[in-house]
């Protein structure tokens, strides 16, 4: 009974607060909401029994990726006007992308049924319930979907390189540091070695 209005308490501010992410005007206040769907994300999964998964999602991206998010909103110089004027401009695009989202989302919710070996792995999501989920969740992620998680740890370096390579712009009069330049340079060109009599100093 308690668990049952836990969930529809998380959930319902779940919904609340994605609804206001994608609404609200001031980039800030929707990094806010953000963070506050996450944390109830994590009350639903510390429903479910995956306690490792409610605080990986509250250490990494709550304690991480929203903070570095709000940081970079926050730099931003954003033209909230041009925002708006551009609004309109887009809005038939917009309109025709979310139609047929909501076509699609209306096929798979029509389509969709509860099976009852689901409901049975709903009330045991760990193994027998011999081995935490934490345990669990390592097994199966570094032996049967092994080559998956290499495939996406490969994927997100690529992204990585590809967003420091499209961000990066050669300005004149900024000095760089140049590594090959460093490692060929010899030691009479990096030091300067004076001998000083005794009693004279420099």
């Amino acid at each position: 009974m308690v668990a049952g209005a836990f969930f529809y308490i998380f959930s319902f501010i779940t919904i609340a607060s994605a609804l206001m992410v994608i609404t609200v005007r001031n980039p800030v206040h929707g990094v806010l909401f953000l963070i506050l769907a996450f944390f109830n994300s994590a009350g639903l999964f510390v429903l479910l029994g995956a306690e490792f998964l409610a605080m990986i999602l509250v250490v990494v991206y709550v304690g991480a990726v929203m903070v570095l998010f709000l940081f970079v909103v926050m730099m931003l110089d954003v033209d909230f006007a041009e925002m708006r004027a551009g609004f309109v401009k887009y809005l038939p695009i917009g309109a025709a992308v979310g139609i047929v989202l909501l076509v699609e989302l209306s096929l798979v919710i029509g389509a969709w049924t509860i099976s009852e070996q689901s409901l049975a792995q709903r009330a045991a999501p760990t193994p027998g319930g011999e081995v935490t989920n934490t345990e669990a969740l390592g097994a199966i992620l570094y032996t049967d979907y092994v080559y998956f998680f290499e495939l996406a740890g490969v994927i997100l370096l690529v992204a990585m390189i590809g967003a420091i390579v499209l961000t990066l712009r050669q300005r004149e009069g900024v000095k760089r540091q140049d590594i090959a330049a460093q490692v060929a340079r010899r030691p009479s060109e990096a030091i300067e070695v004076r001998h000083v009599e005794p009693g004279q100093g420099l």
